[in-house]
């Protein structure tokens, strides 16, 4: 197995694995299910990601990032249906824009039902989700358990990390593992979008433009 140690804390953290060695990415998604914090590539920019069973992982993010305690963690899924995760039954209208835009750089926030930890609850219970549109990220969440906390690879209000080694070079000591899949294709966090009974409201602009989520969501036959 290719990996390169960079220099980490008292605990050993600080590991770069190749994702094209042997069960690297096995390996960083048993990192994240067993507690750790994990950057990860996606089609974005680069994310740290922690399950959700592991609050101490979670909050770990947070001091990682500087994150003010107010932001919740957007939620990363691996398929349409580890959407079971977050809430018990989407609408069918809710549904059209997630086939329609998913996998990709949509972040949905929509209310959740589920007993989720409430550092990826906002107002109201809700949750912001999406399945990145990178093979490697989902591959890696789905054998995490097909859910993970993640948010960008940086300091907040930092410029995002579009490599492993921008990564390494912010926060890689505090990290248990950065998984190296190259140059994340994006480079622009995703757009954010609210459900709000019938209506839209864009929270984040983003990749995909408020004129095609509005003309996909005002073309659904009511």
């Amino acid at each position: 197995m290719t990996y390169q140690r960079f220099p980490g804390d008292a605990e050993g953290r600080g590991v770069i694995i190749s994702s094209s060695s042997a069960r690297a990415v096995e390996w960083a998604a048993e990192e994240i299910a067993n507690g750790g914090v994990v950057a990860i590539p996606t089609d974005t920019v680069y994310g740290v990601a922690a399950s959700l069973a592991h609050l101490d992982a979670i909050e770990r993010i947070y001091t990682i990032k500087a994150r003010p305690a107010n932001q919740p963690l957007p939620v990363l899924v691996s398929s349409v249906g580890a959407l079971d995760h977050v809430i018990s039954a989407v609408s069918p209208r809710v549904l059209m824009l997630l086939n329609e835009f998913w996998p990709g750089p949509l972040t949905v926030v929509m209310p959740s039902d589920r007993n989720l930890p409430a550092a990826v609850l906002g107002p109201g219970g809700t949750v912001g989700v999406r399945i990145p549109n990178h093979p490697l990220a989902i591959e890696v969440i789905n054998k995490a358990g097909g859910i993970v906390a993640c948010t960008s690879a940086n300091r907040s209000a930092g410029a995002p990390a579009l490599t492993a080694g921008e990564v390494e070079a912010t926060i890689g000591s505090e990290l248990d593992l950065i998984l190296d899949g190259g140059i994340a294709p994006g480079g622009r966090a995703s757009t954010v979008v609210a459900i709000r009974g019938e209506t839209l409201a864009i929270l984040r602009e983003g990749p995909v433009e408020e004129s095609e989520l509005q003309a996909a969501w005002d073309n659904y036959p009511l």
